[in-house]
């Protein structure tokens, strides 16, 4: 297992379409699975898309576990939502490729998805609450988009300009 870089805007990588996996959930998959579990944990956050390693495949890792809890990880390949509920609830999202930027997205507060476990089992279900938000979150992420797309265009820009800014301070004070 390894830690990879988690890209960050604006890198135009974070707005590809990711592709399908194709054969199934092999080595290689559960390989990158374990390294995005392990990169998604060293951050730390809840959910991690493979774009946001620079990996276009439609996989996704996600545990919701409090810190006082053993870790619940979960895997998705190739997942999709089926069906949504009307009604939707506001949730403040962060974002590992928007490091420390906050904000209230609307979104169905009930989902049902199918998608491939990580040991290649198909998995039909309904996710709600948290889970509803977060897989609706990371997928997103599958289609290039970031959350910051549903804010205000200068909500959006200046999220931007922030994470730029501060990578740009980061990388002065690693030269120094």
């Amino acid at each position: 297992m390894a830690i990879r870089e988690i890209l960050t805007v604006p890198d135009p990588r974070l707005k590809e379409v990711s592709k399908p996996v194709e054969g199934g959930v092999t080595d290689e998959i559960r390989a990158l699975m374990d390294d995005m579990l392990e990169t998604m944990y060293d951050a730390p956050g809840i959910g991690l898309a493979a774009i946001q390693i620079g990996v276009p495949l439609r996989v996704i890792v996600m545990d919701l576990a409090r810190e006082d809890e053993e870790p619940k990880p979960r895997y998705f390949v190739n997942p999709e939502i089926l069906e949504t509920v009307e009604q939707t609830q506001p949730y403040e999202e962060g974002c590992l490729s928007v490091p420390d930027i906050f904000d209230q997205v609307e979104r169905p507060e009930r989902c049902r998805i199918r998608y491939m476990d990580y040991d290649g089992n198909t998995v039909e279900e309904w996710a709600e609450d948290l889970y509803a938000v977060c897989i609706q979150h990371e997928m997103d992420h599958l289609e290039g988009t970031l959350f910051i797309d549903y804010l205000s265009r200068l909500k959006r820009q200046r999220a931007v300009d922030k994470v730029k800014k501060a990578k740009l301070r980061s990388l002065r004070e690693d030269a120094a």
